[in-house]
């Protein structure tokens, strides 16, 4: 890279500053999210309904979180892709491990159950 190029990014990320107003409507937002996650329990939602609703208010806020406070949003597609690939890594890691473990285990209780 030439030493210009170098020179023009660097000033690019130094001189990046964004409005305040964006950071108040993010808490806002996330204010908002929060008091919607309380309302699940408020309102006594059961079930497969009240959990999809805790997870998907979880992830929109720990999203918003990282895109705006952490900046993650105004990283370069490398930077993102680079700590995006390892953590959907680590999730299907986890799934495989939980289906299997739930696999394990049923035939335990069917091994165990069906010996006496």
């Amino acid at each position: 890279m030439s030493d210009a190029t170098q020179t023009a990014s660097t000033e690019s990320h130094e001189g990046q500053e964004h409005p305040i107003g964006l950071y108040f409507k993010v808490w806002t937002l996330l204010f908002v999210l929060s008091a919607m996650s309380y309302m699940v329990d408020y309102m006594e939602l059961q079930g497969l309904l009240r959990w999809s609703l805790i997870l998907l208010f979880m992830f929109l806020k720990a999203g918003l979180i990282i895109a705006v406070f952490m900046h993650f949003a105004w990283e370069p597609g490398t930077l993102k892709v680079a700590l995006l690939l390892p953590t959907l890594a680590i999730v299907v890691f986890i799934i495989f491990i939980a289906i299997e473990a739930d696999y394990i285990y049923l035939n335990r209780l069917e091994f165990l159950a069906g010996g006496k």
